[in-house]
């Protein structure tokens, strides 16, 4: 009986080396980057109607109807 309760204590013992702390909190700040946007008007922003196909979805296109 006494061999149990150790084997129980040990087990115990190992998942507390394995999750027994929290991780370290990360700050707001750490989580966040700020990035300059490209204007809206740019080069990126231009209608291309070659190739406006890529971002057209329609389910009968797609099954082929």
């Amino acid at each position: 009986m006494n061999k149990g309760l150790s084997t129980q204590a040990a087990e115990a013992a190992v998942r507390h080396a394995r999750f027994g702390k929290l991780p370290e909190r990360i700050r707001f700040d750490d989580m966040t980057e700020a990035v300059e946007a490209a204007p809206a008007g740019g080069a990126n922003g231009s209608y291309d109607p070659e190739g406006s196909w890529k971002f057209y979805s329609c389910l009968a296109l797609d099954l082929g109807l």
